[in-house]
């Protein structure tokens, strides 16, 4: 049972047997309000602390996310600067291996360093963007000359000159191109 059920079944009693419940006193009474008062304001004050406590998790819980977010970044951009400065060598490669002389073991060997190259490359994420007979964009391509082609719709891309990459959806290098009229 409640207190103030119990409060309320004990006057009932006393009631029934014809007895007057006791008064309260006027400075009882005056007490009981002062401790109302009091339990009220500890309750504001415990619910004011607990919301800033909420509140001081909350934008904890943003700032360690945002940190990560940008340290998610900064990783992906210093990643896509070490790996720009590999693809000239790869450009490279590939030029001498377009001139190699057939069945030299020398050049079957440059062959197999620009694979590996390639193959680590991809490994990290790293994809050739895929130019030749494109329809021209700007996002993806640098246009180097425009000039008539036959055969080749006006805007497409004509050769590449240059291999463009990207890095996940980050363009690193964008393909340098020759564009038809």
């Amino acid at each position: 049972m409640t207190e103030k059920k119990k409060h309320k079944h004990e006057e009932n009693e006393v009631q029934a047997r014809g007895v007057e419940a006791p008064e309260i006193s006027e400075q009882a009474f005056a007490e009981i309000e002062a401790v109302k008062r009091q339990l009220e304001e500890a309750e504001a004050k415990l619910a004011e602390s607990v919301d800033g406590w909420q509140r001081t998790q909350a934008d904890f819980q943003n700032y360690r996310k945002r940190i990560e977010r940008d340290n998610e970044l900064m990783y992906a951009s210093m990643k896509g600067d070490i790996l720009k400065r590999v693809l000239p060598a790869l450009d490279d490669l590939e030029r001498a291996l377009q001139n190699r002389p057939a069945d030299n073991a020398w050049a079957n060997g440059i062959e197999l360093i620009a694979r590996k190259l390639q193959n680590m490359l991809e490994s990290e994420g790293v994809k050739r963007i895929e130019a030749a007979g494109a329809e021209f964009d700007p996002k993806f391509h640098e246009a180097i000359s425009h000039e008539p082609a036959e055969g080749v719709a006006s805007g497409h891309v004509i050769e590449v000159a240059q291999n463009g990459y990207m890095l996940g959806e980050r363009v690193l290098r964008p393909a340098l191109v020759r564009v038809a009229q």
